[in-house]
């Protein structure tokens, strides 16, 4: 049998309130998704302006992250013409996303979740995207920190 560790509702938050306060500091406001290990959605926030189009890229790159264990950016570089990799963003219907945006979450070397930003430009959805995550990992080690 497996056991799994997996993101909560408050995980989730935390996640989100990270991004959302990049985004807010760098005035893009972001389509922000978060889901577990396996892919599945946790929650999501448009922020007041965020993208429609980017409501499902959000959570194409969260998925791509947290199922696939790998950022999205890295499959961008290696979806090239010519390459192994080529023509994998087609995969899944679709679902597997290559544009830069989505982080896998990574809990004492073991993923555990994946989060997905859209509505800026890569690099901005990256910062983001990354700020949710060390924000994230600064209250659950402050939290572990006080127990």
């Amino acid at each position: 049998m497996l056991s799994v560790n997996r993101l909560d509702q408050a995980d989730a938050q935390l996640l989100i309130q990270g991004a959302r306060e990049k985004a807010t500091k760098i005035g893009i406001p972001m389509c922000i998704a978060i889901t577990d290990e396996s892919g599945s959605l946790v929650a999501f926030e448009r922020m007041d302006g965020g993208k429609v189009t980017s409501i499902t890229i959000a959570q194409d790159k969260a998925f791509t992250a947290s199922a696939a264990r790998k950022a999205t950016h890295e499959y961008n570089e290696a979806c090239v013409p010519g390459s192994l990799v080529f023509g994998i963003h087609t995969a899944l219907a679709g679902r597997l996303c290559i544009v830069g945006g989505g982080l896998p979450i990574y809990v004492d070397g073991e993923v555990v979740g994946g989060i997905g930003l859209s509505s800026g430009t890569p690099q901005q959805d990256m910062s983001c995207a990354s700020a949710g995550i060390e924000y994230f990992l600064a209250e659950t080690n402050s939290a572990n920190d006080s127990v």
